[in-house]
């Protein structure tokens, strides 16, 4: 017997006696969520202003980002958990977030003057996103790699690496609301550090605790 075959058998007699594995995801992701919850507002908060920045369209596109994030993060890692689950429809649409991203970037050098890219980019709290993001991340990827070893992913250190946008995703989703910086350009370069911070630990933490 091969070993995908192997693990493949013994993923699904563990299935027979516990959560199923979709399900135990949904639970995990409203766990983490929670967990994000707490040390948001524990610590930073939503910005003091929150309610007429979510009529402006910049605020929001931040949310647009994050959440496609997480949304096809999550997708991707549910099918890397499950042996022999197809991935390609689900990888696919991880380019979504990128591709919003770098279209907002595009739109804002087009309408801001060039001598206020810089500024834009810096923006006034780089910082404490690059703090924040993580901080905030940091549960909910404990809680995506032991969902993780719940599984039998094939690639754990590709697994792991997901778990990380995934968390990174949602960690920036609750980190937008209290960030002042809206700028696309902001978004790309800062949010896309901090994520890259969470992406490469999970990455670390697929390789050394989510193996067989």
């Amino acid at each position: 017997m091969r070993t995908e075959d192997l693990i493949k058998a013994l993923d699904a007699d563990a299935r027979d006696e516990a959560m199923p594995m979709g399900r135990a995801w949904w639970l995990a992701v409203g766990v983490a969520m929670a967990v994000a919850a707490m040390v948001f507002f524990a610590t930073i908060g939503p910005r003091p202003d929150i309610m007429p920045a979510m009529h402006t369209m910049r605020f929001m596109s931040k949310f647009v980002f994050t959440l496609t994030l997480a949304a096809s993060a999550f997708a991707l890692i549910r099918a890397l958990s499950m042996p022999g689950a197809s991935t390609r429809r689900a990888t696919a649409w991880m380019i979504a977030a990128p591709l919003l991203v770098v279209l907002a970037v595009v739109l804002e050098l087009f309408v801001v003057p060039e001598a206020d890219w810089g500024k834009r980019l810096i923006g006034s709290n780089m910082m404490i996103c690059m703090s924040f993001i993580p901080l905030i991340g940091i549960g909910p990827l404990a809680i995506f790699l032991g969902m993780l070893r719940y599984g039998a992913p094939t690639r754990p250190v590709l697994a792991g690496a997901v778990a990380g946008l995934l968390a990174g995703g949602l960690a920036a989703t609750f980190y937008a609301a209290h960030c002042f910086d809206d700028s696309p350009l902001f978004v790309a370069t800062w949010y896309t550090v901090a994520i890259a911070f969470l992406t490469a630990l999970g990455a670390l933490g697929g390789r050394f605790f989510v193996r067989w």
